[in-house]
């Protein structure tokens, strides 16, 4: 089977939706040598990943994973595909504080970094985070804490089969974009960041015919998330539209302002320095941007400036810096 889908993807036809979900099917059941699945996994990093395959991939996920049921809590995800080769601090994972700070609910879906140097898994563990499936844990700190964290390969055994593969290759592959669209609790509601304007439209595709509340974001110079150094583009259930950091009252930045250090220990430092209210402006206005974004994406009722608002009182306030001690005490 492995040897005859390679050979149709050397020959630059695309899989079927059938057949990519039968072969993701595959790995996990661990039907495959190491060499086999990098082959495959190179085959997407030479040329773009189709809607059918990606559909494909993704029912394979959702087939296979442990769910759980969150929905009693109306949450959202917050999450970047990785892949754009910036190196920022963890952004996503410091907007979720922020938006639990605030008094929504957040059920974070999330990994180690693969390439870049601290995913959110990275930073979450060096502080002190166990990972569970456990659904009475996890609803508890969703609860008490406003937020949890869902370590994908607890919940999908084709991303735990693919992990060594991935961490050797040390390079985006799409995997980095199926992650945010397997969140194994399925929230109603999703801001996911995007490396470039192709990935926009095939996300757009795939949430446009489904009930979930969405905003995918990308900025022009290439983040996977609103980074403040340049316009962004944001694509919601009710349309598109490019928005600039100015229109949203928070600084132009520049790139170096964001970076996110080299370890996972320089990485905790700079996520504990921002929640303990010692972050840079610069630092500040990246997270509050996200986070109002998110928190309009749940509550339409607010608009962007009431939303940056309600984000900035929570970071600066110590809000957030609060839910990371509650969730470390009751998890």
């Amino acid at each position: 089977m492995i040897k005859d889908t390679l050979k149709k993807l050397f020959e630059y036809k695309k899989l079927s939706r059938a057949e990519a979900k039968e072969i993701l099917i595959d790995i996990a059941g661990e039907k495959y040598n190491g060499s086999h699945i990098v082959a495959f996994l190179s085959v997407f990093m030479m040329r773009p990943i189709s809607v059918e395959e990606l559909s494909g991939f993704r029912d394979a996920l959702l087939e296979l994973c442990r769910k759980i049921d969150l929905s009693e809590f109306n949450a959202i995800d917050i999450v970047g595909t990785g892949g754009d080769g910036k190196n920022t601090f963890n952004i996503s994972t410091l907007s979720s504080f922020v938006v639990a700070g605030a008094g929504y609910k957040v059920t974070k879906h999330g990994n180690y970094g693969v390439s870049s140097s601290c995913g959110s898994s990275n930073v979450m563990e060096y502080m002190g985070y166990k990972f569970t499936n456990d659904d009475s844990a996890l609803k508890t700190q969703v609860d008490k804490a406003g937020i949890c964290f869902l370590h994908a390969p607890l919940f999908h055994p084709a991303m735990k089969a693919v992990a060594p593969y991935r961490k050797e290759l040390g390079l985006k592959t799409f995997f980095n974009m199926l992650g945010p669209l397997v969140n194994p609790s399925f929230p109603k509601n999703q801001l996911l960041g995007v490396y470039n304007l192709e990935l926009t439209r095939l996300y757009q595709y795939l949430y446009q015919n489904t009930d979930k509340n969405y905003v995918i974001i990308h900025s022009l110079d290439g983040y996977d998330e609103i980074s403040l150094t340049s316009d962004f583009k944001a694509v919601t259930n009710e349309g598109e539209q490019i928005i600039s950091p100015e229109q949203i009252g928070l600084p132009r930045i520049q790139q170096e302002d964001i970076f996110g250090g080299d370890t996972v220990p320089e990485a905790a430092k700079i996520f504990q320095d921002i929640l303990n209210v010692e972050g840079t402006e610069a630092q500040n206005s990246a997270i509050i941007a996200n986070a109002g974004m998110a928190i309009q994406c749940i509550d339409h009722s607010k608009s962007i400036e009431e939303c940056i608002a309600v984000a900035k009182d929570s970071l600066l306030g110590g809000k957030a810096k609060q839910v990371l001690k509650t969730l470390i005490e009751v998890q």
